[in-house]
């Protein structure tokens, strides 16, 4: 995973902000199955996500961490829409980055973060040297969660002026939009 500014367009989403999605997606969204349900489901994903190898061992105290790690990042992706940031987001990723380090690799045209351990503790450090890659690039901002409540999903934010903060105007800003109506209707009703 490259470090180095690349001359790719910040409007399209870079492989690290597709490994950043993809885990944060990770839950139960839309109607679909939560994919970290258990320790076999953690597992199958990792693999699938090219985190680790079939041999992966993968614990309990794994699994709660991958959702520690995740809600964190949901939380930071929230604020990236508007939310408000906390502090306990930052401070649990802090930790996280702390408890599962990179190593630099430095060669003669890029550098890259790599994990300095493998298994889980591996594939939590790619997540989050995925962050810090996005970070280095100017683009970490355009990574979010919608800000609809009962989505949330991840999403890279394609527009110019970053501002969007919803999935999906046409769904989930059109739901928003319908909710905040009918409070001001009932409010108006109700003075």
């Amino acid at each position: 995973m490259s470090t180095a500014t690349t001359s790719g367009s910040p409007l399209t989403p870079s492989p690290a902000a597709e490994l950043v999605l993809a885990f944060v997606n990770t839950r139960a969204l839309r109607g679909e199955r939560e994919r970290l349900a258990d320790t076999g489901s953690f597992r199958a994903w990792l693999v699938a996500a090219g985190l680790a190898d079939s041999g992966v061992r993968v614990t309990a105290a794994d699994l709660a961490a991958a959702h520690e790690l995740r809600e964190a990042l949901i939380g930071v992706l929230l604020s990236h829409a508007g939310a408000p940031a906390r502090d306990e987001d930052i401070d649990r990723l802090r930790h996280f980055g702390e408890l599962h380090p990179v190593r630099p690799v430095v060669g003669v045209v890029d550098a890259a973060l790599h994990p300095a351990a493998g298994g889980t503790a591996g594939a939590f450090a790619r997540v989050l040297a995925a962050a810090a890659e996005l970070a280095l690039r100017g683009t970490w901002s355009r990574v979010k969660a919608c800000r609809n409540p009962p989505c949330g999903l991840g999403y890279y934010d394609r527009s110019r002026n970053q501002a969007a903060v919803y999935c999906d105007a046409r769904t989930c800003g059109a739901q928003m939009a319908t909710r905040a109506y009918r409070a001001r209707a009932k409010a108006d009703l109700n003075p």
